[in-house]
């Protein structure tokens, strides 16, 4: 007699299978940490230990974060709350082209600190106190060893084996060209990590991603050093095992963004899987959104199997003072980022010269850029002196004799330091350009930077914003991709572009999943709020806030996120696991699994 029992029934939920295909109201039957049975009539609850009924209720497969910079968090907080409350079950490390899987924590806090507004302190001892490992192959045993809350999956990062193989110092000189031995060596720790089922390599060339510490302060980072061969070595190993390259072209040096988009083409051979980033309605130059998605359409055509990354909701960033990353781009911003006591950036800014260069920098509105270079579009949102909250720097100017605003800036600076906290939007400000992107083949849904930037940003809801936007369109008559598309976009498309087993609710997958309330997508997503982050001594950081909107979280079948709280699970046992790339779930269900369709009226069942 066939023993249907389940461990976990989730009834009366509108199903997402991750696949883009029609949604239906199903029930959903989990045994032994896979999905067991997806039917139309309601499964026989009999023995069941958990029974979640979702009347109204969305059904999803658990998202997919294609960008982010949890390699340090990952060691002393392997929960990672703050993206599996957002329905988000499967995180990719090593972006940028930085990882941990070789560098110390000396260099690791130089590499991470600055670019990526992460204590440097807190990564060096992160990085120190839990290294085990000498290769990627025992970094991913590491990471399994840790009671994690997702799945991970991982870049290794260019500048990682940089640094490890040439030395920080040697890796950020302009002159200094790795010997055959090290390109050797550098291709040798590529070819590992892709035997140890990394996703394939992040590089970057953008020149204000600058160095921390003391040794190379201010030099950008080691994989910007690169040159040709040294490059090309490295991505005929990604072209030949049917890797991704994640790369950052400098905004400053359009032609590099040629240079890797084209250099996806196959040419008669095998494309190069390239993710670029990133696609963003920059408000500094307006026009450019439309010439990436016409370059991505034309690359994909050509032979090429090259994508975008974009955040699908506006680019809202914050500033304590003047510590914020965009003012890397230009050399008066640079000049007081490379100082690290206040006390020298206090003299700096006094200096009247110093002034004129940061006014003539500010008021150079052509070439490529980021920052749009507008004071009167930057809102001061907390200061000691109240009488400015609310107001732009150019108000504050204008208020203060006509002052210039960058003078304006640059006093409340002073008088205030990181007490000034500020803001604007650099980018995706354009509901309008947001639906074109989205419908974009050439473009993925990431670029999150999880993990990163703590008082800067916080977009680890990003999935659940562009859900809101779909779903508003569509209560609207105005739809611009439905739901299921939407859905697709941001857990099966993602997974099975990266090869990873991940996405999806068919029979026989793990049961990654989350219940969602589509009522409760609301403007509590773009709510601000902070939290402190334990394991970075206490910084608060910014978050975000929506409990309501996902009342559940499984991972390998496992709860861990309830009606707002993690479980007792989190942070105690590992419910997630490293996802090797190309390797499909070990669980003898596994042949039994369907093709990614939304089943017909019936029960499909998988007998235990």
């Amino acid at each position: 007699m066939r023993n249907v029992t389940y461990d976990t029934i989730i009834k009366d939920g509108r199903f997402f299978d991750g696949s883009g295909g029609p949604s239906a109201v199903r029930h959903v039957g989990i045994r032994d940490g896979v999905v067991a049975a997806i039917s139309e009539e309601p499964l026989d609850e009999t023995g069941c230990g958990e029974v979640v009924e979702a009347a109204g209720q969305w059904v999803l497969p658990g998202m997919v974060d294609i960008h982010t910079h949890y390699d340090v968090e990952v060691l002393r907080g392997p929960d990672l709350t703050e993206s599996l409350r957002h329905g988000v079950t499967t995180i990719l490390l090593g972006s940028c082209s930085l990882s941990t899987v070789h560098v110390g924590g000396v260099d690791a806090g130089d590499l991470f600190g600055r670019v990526e507004a992460i204590p440097r302190q807190h990564v060096i001892s992160a990085v120190d106190e839990k290294r085990t490992w000498e290769n990627a192959g025992q970094y991913v045993a590491a990471l399994e060893s840790l009671p994690l809350g997702p799945n991970l999956a991982a870049f290794i990062g260019h500048s990682d084996m940089r640094t490890a193989t040439m030395g920080l110092d040697r890796a950020t000189r302009k002159e200094v060209r790795p010997s055959a031995a090290e390109q050797a060596r550098m291709e040798r720790m590529l070819r590992e990590a892709l035997d140890a089922g990394f996703v394939g390599m992040s590089a970057q060339q953008l020149l204000f991603d600058k160095l921390d510490g003391d040794l190379c302060r201010s030099r950008t980072l080691p994989s910007t050093y690169a040159r040709g061969r040294e490059m090309r070595g490295l991505r005929r190993i990604l072209r030949q095992r049917g890797r991704a390259l994640q790369a950052g072209p400098d905004v400053g040096r359009p032609h590099t963004l040629l240079t890797q988009a084209f250099g996806s083409i196959g040419l008669g051979g095998r494309p190069l899987k390239t993710s670029l980033l990133s696609a963003a309605d920059i408000k500094a130059i307006p026009f450019v959104i439309h010439l990436l998605r016409g370059l991505a359409g034309l690359v994909n055509r050509l032979g090429g199997d090259f994508r975008f990354q974009h955040l699908p909701v506006p680019f809202e960033v914050y500033a304590d003072g003047i510590d914020l990353v965009i003012f890397e781009e230009f050399g008066a911003g640079a000049q007081a980022l490379h100082l690290q006591e206040k006390l020298a950036r206090d003299e700096l800014m006094r200096d009247p010269a110093y002034r004129a260069r940061f006014r003539k920098d500010y008021e150079s509105k052509y070439g490529p850029r980021v920052w749009h270079r507008d004071f009167f579009d930057a809102e001061i949102v907390a200061c000691p002196d109240a009488s400015v909250v609310g107001k732009s720097f150019g108000q504050v100017g204008q208020e203060r004799g006509g002052a210039h605003p960058v003078d304006a800036f640059l006093d409340l600076v002073l008088d205030h330091g990181t007490d000034l906290r500020w803001r604007t939007t650099i980018s995706n400000h354009r509901p309008g350009v947001l639906r074109k992107i989205a419908r974009e083949p050439g473009v993925q849904m990431g670029f999150s930077d999880a993990g990163a930037h703590l008082r800067n940003m916080a977009f680890y809801n990003f999935g659940l914003r562009l859900l809101r936007h779909v779903r508003d369109a569509e209560v609207a008559g105005k739809p611009f991709v439905t739901v299921e598309h939407a859905v697709h976009r941001l857990t099966g498309e993602l997974a099975d572009w990266y090869g990873l087993d991940a996405g999806h609710l068919r029979l026989g997958d793990r049961a990654d999943l989350m219940v969602l309330d589509p009522s409760r997508l609301d403007s509590s997503l773009e709510e601000y709020n902070e939290e402190p982050v334990a394991q970075y001594g206490g910084l608060s950081r910014m978050v975000n806030r929506n409990d309501a909107t996902v009342p559940l979280v499984m991972v390998g079948g496992r709860t861990v996120w309830r009606s707002g709280r993690a479980t007792s699970l989190l942070g105690r046992e590992r419910t997630g696991r490293f996802l090797r790339t190309g390797e499909q779930s070990r669980s003898p269900l596994t042949a039994a699994r369907r093709t990614p369709q939304t089943p017909r009226p019936s029960t499909t069942e998988i007998a235990s």
